[in-house]
């Protein structure tokens, strides 16, 4: 649940105002003899004025017979994420954050808290995944990011009308998956990210230079690698997990016919785990990185 690993609510954090010239977040292309799939990896959390869509994504919008989200892009999912967030998100009564924390991490989060313009009594009845969300999210405020300006939002509006659109998952589905992660990997994400936010604030910065630019490798490094070794049972709860689930849907609408775009963070389809990794392996071809 490192703030660049979280799947609807913010994962990903601050401002790259320009690309790579001639480079483009990366995109895969999934084909059999009769359906064709465009996987586009997202950020969730984008400054506004950014230019970021690639023109084989441009077209596939016209002409998709569908398009796929980890969870429904719509106001009534967003007003569900809100209200089960809010149910499950307050630790059980005596109980409370700052006695979670060390000393040290108890002085970190003020230091963090002071720069964003909130106090640790704010945080102090939540649970550590939302105590997550709710420090990136006044980071993405503070920097004039905004999930209006991410890819969901702006691809649910730009596809045809007549595009039917699906979901992984439901709201309850993954608010479950971070409230159901041992308290341990909370704590050890939380720990990581408030280690972040305090020593190395341009981290988001080097996450969209990387998509805009379609650096793999660094997406890898930025994204994967640090939840990996700070939260690994929730890496496996948030990342793999999920992307071996999803591939069943996407086998079954490979067996269909008609082109399919499929929108999921970003993080789910680099590297050796990822979705395309994993289609590649039951020998569909796939082009892309």
């Amino acid at each position: 649940m490192r703030r660049t690993a979280l799947p609807m609510l913010a994962l990903a954090i601050l401002i790259f105002w320009g690309s790579t010239a001639g480079a483009t977040p990366p995109v895969w292309i999934v084909r059999d003899a009769d359906s064709e799939m465009i996987l586009f990896g997202s950020v969730h959390v984008l400054p506004k004025g950014l230019t970021w869509r690639p023109e084989v994504l441009n077209k596939a919008l016209a002409a998709a017979d569908d398009i796929w989200f980890e969870i429904p892009v719509d106001p009534v999912a967003s007003a569900q994420i809100g209200q089960t967030a809010a149910s499950l998100a307050k630790l059980p009564p005596g109980q409370s954050l700052a006695a979670m924390l060390t000393p040290a991490d108890r002085a970190r989060l003020a230091k963090v808290c002071r720069r964003l313009g909130l106090s640790p009594t704010q945080l102090d009845p939540f649970k550590p995944w939302f105590a997550e969300i709710l420090l990136g999210t006044a980071e993405f405020q503070a920097a004039g990011a905004a999930a209006t300006s991410g890819v969901e939002g702006i691809l649910a509006d730009a596809v045809t009308r007549t595009a039917e659109r699906r979901a992984f998952e439901t709201p309850q589905q993954q608010l479950d998956m971070f409230d159901q992660a041992p308290m341990a990997d909370q704590l050890a994400s939380l720990k990581d990210s408030l280690r972040q936010m305090q020593t190395d604030p341009k981290a988001y910065d080097r996450l969209v230079a990387a998509w805009t630019a379609g650096d793999v490798r660094r997406l890898d490094r930025e994204v994967l690698s640090p939840m990996r070794q700070a939260a690994p049972e929730i890496y496996r709860r948030l990342v793999s997990d999920r992307n071996q689930a999803w591939i069943g849907p996407l086998e079954a609408r490979l067996k269909g016919h008609g082109l399919t775009i499929v929108v999921v963070g970003v993080g789910h389809l680099i590297g050796p785990g990822g979705v395309p990794a994993r289609l590649r392996a039951l020998g569909y071809s796939v082009q892309g990185p």
